[in-house]
């Protein structure tokens, strides 16, 4: 066996809460956003960028989270505000990957945002192979447009993920995975 095979083989998300410091040095976090960019790119056109979120960042676009929250949900008790506040503290880095799909004369939109969903991946990859343990998610405020507007995404911009990176505290168990004669068409 060799260590990509036993990387894909073992790979677990680790929850935010359960992701500590230290993460990146900014020497790894540049190896490993490298690595992250070598993915299929028809036309070459990176249709995709990163937004490094680290330090006091993840505390302001957290409050700008909550804010939103609140807004949204005027009844919202403080513990719930307080949840929405760190959703980006947790980990000691988190990676926005944007898509930055577009119209193209020969690249269609859809291969475009493949690409943003295969840099993500890549990312995860590359982080855990440096040691690192990784969360990819969404959630609500991924697709809020005033969340968007404070991380900087111009409007024809989506995110295609945060990447939590960090020390796993404690590893989850695995979970189910799918089963290949539910999956697998041959013709």
């Amino acid at each position: 066996m060799n260590a990509t095979l036993d990387l894909l083989r073992t790979r677990r998300s680790v929850p935010p809460p359960h992701l500590a410091a230290p993460g990146p040095t900014p020497e790894a976090l540049d190896a490993i956003l490298t690595l992250a960019s070598r993915v299929p790119d028809h036309g070459k056109l990176a249709p995709w960028r990163f937004i490094v979120i680290e330090g006091e960042a993840r505390v302001r676009i957290g409050a700008v989270i909550a804010d939103t929250y609140a807004a949204d949900n005027p009844e919202a008790d403080a513990g719930r505000l307080a949840m929405e506040a760190k959703r980006l503290a947790h980990a000691p880095v988190v990676v926005a990957v944007v898509s930055r799909a577009g119209p193209h004369v020969k690249i269609p939109d859809w291969e475009q945002v493949l690409s943003a969903g295969a840099v993500a991946m890549n990312l995860v990859i590359a982080a855990n192979a440096h040691g690192f343990a990784t969360s990819w998610l969404t959630e609500w405020y991924a697709y809020d447009r005033r969340v968007l507007d404070a991380l900087g995404l111009e409007p024809r911009e989506k995110l295609a993920g945060f990447i939590h990176i960090g020390r796993a505290e404690e590893v989850p168990g695995d979970r189910p995975r799918p089963d290949l004669a539910e999956i697998v068409t041959r013709l």
